[in-house]
């Protein structure tokens, strides 16, 4: 846009041009890209940097000074934290620090598997149901059915079923999670099928699936990827749960719940068994959760913080 300049002399008689009035309020700054995300956002970027350092450990926990946690030392139990074992030993000897670590791979590998595979199937059924008329009666009335059982005790139940191991729990918490996340799109669903664009598609001839794929699902994609983050956060700390509870993984495998679980039985004279896995946990759930409302007020303008 160019800035043009009138001539007074060439104004017509009786007209006066007017004073230029100063900027009242500045320029305003759009921001885009990542960087504007971050800068617009701390929690995003701080949710971010928290989980992606925890990653790495969990990925690089092998060269980060650990040994074998499964590797039992009788002689060396119980030893307080020091220099030659900087998280302390359990009642078998293990180097908790080695197990902290390496159980790090567990909870996130619980946490994003989880996340994937009920946003996928809670996606899938949420449109299904939120857009035909006719299955939205039979799905939810499932979901309905799913949902009236608390998530903790619908694991428990699943996992009754099966042995212990990684991907039965994976399984049993996804489908704890899956009515959820198809509740939420549910509802997504149902406003988004009365907006025109729909009704332009309908009356145009597009077929059901085309419009669901074309002008429903773009549309949902920011409100799940808000929902993933919950439900990784969930994840983790059912699963930590399970565990603590001898209905999760297998005690052979290193996972914080099953340290939390055999250091309970010395929390008073020994608080250091359970205080350090129950920080890492903490502190991955903090991370996600902050990512989580990041994204919320990132995505959606309804809740942004400022413009």
């Amino acid at each position: 846009m160019t800035d043009t300049t009138v001539n007074p002399q060439s104004l017509p008689t009786g007209l006066v041009l007017a004073p230029q009035l100063p900027e009242i309020l500045r320029p305003v700054k759009i921001r885009r890209g990542f960087v504007g995300l971050l800068r617009g956002h701390p929690t995003v970027a701080i949710g971010g940097v928290l989980l992606l350092a925890l990653v790495l450990i969990a990925v690089f926990a092998p060269h980060l000074g650990t040994v074998d946690p499964t590797a039992l030392a009788p002689a060396k139990r119980t030893r307080a934290p020091s220099a030659d074992f900087w998280f302390g030993t359990d009642v078998l000897g293990r180097d908790i620090y080695s197990r902290v670590l390496f159980g790090a791979r567990v909870s996130l590998t619980v946490g994003l598997s989880v996340a994937i595979f009920a946003s996928a199937a809670g996606l899938a059924i949420g449109m299904v149901s939120g857009f035909i008329r006719w299955a939205d009666g039979i799905l939810m009335r499932f979901m309905d059915g799913l949902m009236s059982i608390p998530p903790i005790l619908l694991a428990i139940a699943l996992m009754a079923l099966t042995r212990g191991s990684v991907g039965n729990v994976i399984l049993a918490i996804t489908i704890a999670e899956i009515p959820r996340v198809s509740r939420l799109v549910r509802s997504v669903v149902l406003s988004l099928r009365e907006q025109p664009y729909v009704d332009a598609a309908v009356a145009c001839g597009t077929r059901t699936p085309m419009i669901i794929l074309r002008h429903i699902l773009p549309n949902t994609v920011a409100p799940m990827l808000v929902q993933a983050t919950y439900i990784c956060a969930s994840a983790m700390i059912t699963e930590a749960i399970l565990s603590f509870i001898g209905a999760g993984t297998p005690p052979t495998i290193p996972s914080w719940g099953n340290i939390m679980a055999e250091g309970r039985a010395l929390w008073q004279v020994k608080p250091y068994i359970v205080f350090f896995p129950a920080a890492f946990l903490s502190v991955t759930v903090l991370a996600v959760n902050l990512l989580g409302d990041g994204l919320r007020d990132a995505l959606d303008p309804r809740l942004a913080k400022r413009l």
